[in-house]
């Protein structure tokens, strides 16, 4: 396993700017999730690192070695792709071994190898099956298995699991996340599921139109995080642009409307006209269950049954937007109705719109 460093790589494609000056680590025998919007570079940076596209600028480095400009087999990092890329006209034994093949190894490690990974990966018995004949996960294990039978010095995953069911997903994340653990072998994995994204990673980079925002384990991320892109990408949140009324250290009190709350400060200053609020709806309650916690009131829109959860969109006083939350195990207010939902001081966030106009506008418009 290696460590890995990327330092300030850029890469266009035309006249568009694919990777912004991007600068990363991974520390060696991490499991690394890299998550963005579809567009934002994920998949550009993992081919970068794997050796696919050479950056216009800058530098990738596998421990101390400097491997811009190797091939892919020659900085021994191996991919799997989205769609796995099986060998449809091999056997499931074939398509793992070739790699092996293709290095030249003898025939008794080969078999070695092979059925080593066969065993791990809960695909004995299946080795003298084509590819049409698996379902969609044991295909998605025959990839990993070719991947990792040619002991890699890193692993990189792009969105291996986006072509399966929601069922098989949720199965086939924890047993990467444990079968990682258990080889120690360093691993970037790309996904757009943010979800999947905190329940496998040690860390966890976010990007947004070819730039790294923020990078921080999974807790961190979603419990403080100090980007107002990373608050809004990740979990279910609402947003809402607010007065500033006053700002007393880590705290910030605004008014949305003529609703006044008050907020975990990421940046606002004495002086500032307006902040961005991001609220965590998931975290919503119908009574309050903390000792420090914000009220949000407002007249119900509409109120949506979703199984888990129910969705409450509530149009706060003398505010033109309506603010979405998500109440477990409650009956669905009436629509005209007034509701009061709480949620912990923790789960309310505010931010300098200062230097972000352009994405306060964005998030507003997309919320």
């Amino acid at each position: 396993m290696s460590s890995i460093k990327v330092v300030g790589v850029s890469k266009r494609f035309g006249r568009t700017v694919a990777l912004d000056n991007v600068s990363l680590e991974v520390r060696r025998g991490e499991l690394f999730a890299i998550l963005g919007p579809s567009g934002c570079g994920k998949t550009t940076l993992l081919r970068v690192i794997a050796g696919f596209e050479v950056p216009d600028n800058g530098q990738i480095f596998f421990d101390d070695e400097d491997v811009t400009y190797k091939r892919p087999d020659e900085r021994g990092a191996v991919m799997v792709f989205q769609n796995w890329a099986l060998w449809p006209h091999m056997r499931v034994y074939d398509n793992i071994a070739y790699g092996l093949k293709v290095r030249g190894l003898p025939k008794n490690e080969i078999d070695r190898r092979v059925r080593w990974v066969l065993d791990l990966l809960g695909l004995k018995g299946l080795e003298n099956r084509y590819p049409h004949q698996l379902s969609g996960g044991q295909q998605q294990r025959v990839a990993l298995a070719r991947a990792l039978v040619v002991e890699p010095r890193v692993l990189l995953l792009d969105e291996p699991l986006s072509n399966l069911d929601a069922r098989l997903r949720l199965k086939l994340r924890g047993e990467i996340r444990k079968l990682q653990k258990e080889l120690g072998i360093t691993a970037i994995y790309v996904t757009h599921d943010q979800e999947e994204a905190l329940a496998v990673a040690d860390r966890v980079a976010v990007m947004r139109a070819g730039r790294i925002v923020e990078v921080g384990t999974p807790r961190e991320i979603y419990s403080n995080p100090k980007k107002l892109f990373t608050a809004f990408f990740i979990g279910k949140t609402s947003v809402a642009l607010a007065r500033v009324e006053d700002v007393a250290g880590d705290i910030v009190y605004v008014r949305i409307g003529s609703l006044l709350i008050k907020a975990v400060n990421h940046g606002v200053q004495k002086g500032d006209r307006d902040a961005v609020v991001v609220f965590k709806a998931e975290k919503a309650r119908s009574e309050p269950e903390w000792r420090d916690y914000v009220e949000v009131r407002g007249r119900v829109v509409v109120a949506m049954y979703m199984g888990s959860m129910v969705e409450v969109r509530l149009s706060p006083p003398g505010y033109n937007r309506d603010l979405a939350f998500y109440l477990p195990e409650i009956e669905p207010p009436k629509p005209g109705s007034q509701y009061t939902v709480y949620l912990p001081l923790n789960a309310v966030h505010a931010y300098t719109v200062g230097g972000e106009e352009d994405l306060v506008k964005e998030l507003l418009e997309e919320d």
